[in-house]
């Protein structure tokens, strides 16, 4: 998660690769409204993302329903869409990509062909509330630094699920 330009793609791509698990991009669930919207330099509002929101959520719930993993990105900048995400759910591991307003606004300015705004970062860094339980990793490192980080969490996550799942070991 995190505002665009944060590397969300770039970096849930190459996390998803490195799991071999399947990759959704929060932005292919954007109806044509709000992509046009955000293409116009407007903000979405909370309307438009709650439908946005429910599709991310029914492909995530999918998933878990035939067992898989899998990798989503989205900018999930408020408390209650990351509540509307993730529910109770204990097996979300939730990333936080942040970044400067400065780095993340010359991104966008040179991104090309994606319906989002420069004029919009502003609005995303005021909307956002940053999360007080994700792993939080600075976007101004390396992606590939990044990668091994998320991957290094993701295996001490399964390690104590696993764990968890054998219940107590009798010490020796």
């Amino acid at each position: 998660m995190g505002v665009s330009g944060s590397g969300k793609t770039t970096i849930g791509r190459r996390v998803a690769a490195a799991l071999d698990w399947p990759y959704f991009e929060a932005d292919d669930f954007h109806s044509p409204a709000n992509r046009e919207k955000m293409a116009r330099g407007e903000p979405l509002d909370d309307r438009d993302r709650a439908p946005w929101l429910a599709a991310i959520r029914a492909k995530m719930d999918a998933c878990r329903g035939e067992g898989k993993s899998a990798v989503f990105t989205c900018s999930a900048l408020k408390e209650e869409y990351r509540a509307t995400l993730c529910g109770t759910a204990s097996d979300v591991v939730l990333v936080f990509l942040h970044g400067s307003f400065e780095m993340i606004q010359a991104r966008v300015a040179h991104r090309q062909g994606h319906f989002l705004k420069s004029e919009l970062v502003r609005s995303q860094f005021e909307t956002l509330e940053p999360p007080k339980d994700a792993l939080t990793l600075d976007v101004a490192s390396p992606p590939a630094e990044i990668v091994e980080q998320i991957l290094a969490r993701l295996g001490t996550v399964r390690e104590n699920r696993s764990a968890a799942e054998q219940g107590p070991q009798p010490a020796t």
